[in-house]
């Protein structure tokens, strides 16, 4: 019976390494993009300039959803928000992985941002509690 009241909580290891790793991809996803322009530019024969927007989008769409994940994360729970960040950014990874045009790859940047976006302040969020 005493085993049971003296019973201690271990650190959620696995957790925090499942979200380091989830959150890894997504924050190496951004650096990646940077070694491809030049074969994107060429295979979808677009300029410099419209390229461009392929990182301009992705952080745009950082820049308004970091903010906005304050209060998803006081309404939701880290499981449901990782596994819809995760979701979030596979069905982008997806959906750019298929693109055969500039429009289609720059949708599935921006809802890769969206997941990655929802996916850094949790990670911090998670490892201070």
């Amino acid at each position: 019976m005493q085993q049971s009241a003296t019973h201690t909580a271990r650190a959620p290891y696995g957790i925090l390494a499942v979200l380091m790793i989830g959150a890894f991809i997504a924050f190496l996803n951004n650096t990646l993009l940077n070694i491809a322009l030049p074969s994107i530019m060429k295979d979808l024969a677009i300029e410099p300039a419209t390229a461009q927007w392929l990182s301009t989008g992705f952080m745009l769409v950082n820049g308004v959803l970091i903010p906005t994940s304050a209060f998803l994360i006081q309404k939701y729970s880290v499981r449901r928000l990782f596994l819809f960040a995760m979701t979030l950014f596979s069905t982008g990874t997806i959906l750019a992985g298929f693109a055969d045009v500039f429009p289609v790859l720059l949708a599935g940047r921006m809802i890769q941002a969206s997941g990655s976006a929802i996916m850094m302040p949790l990670l911090m969020n998670v490892m201070l509690v």
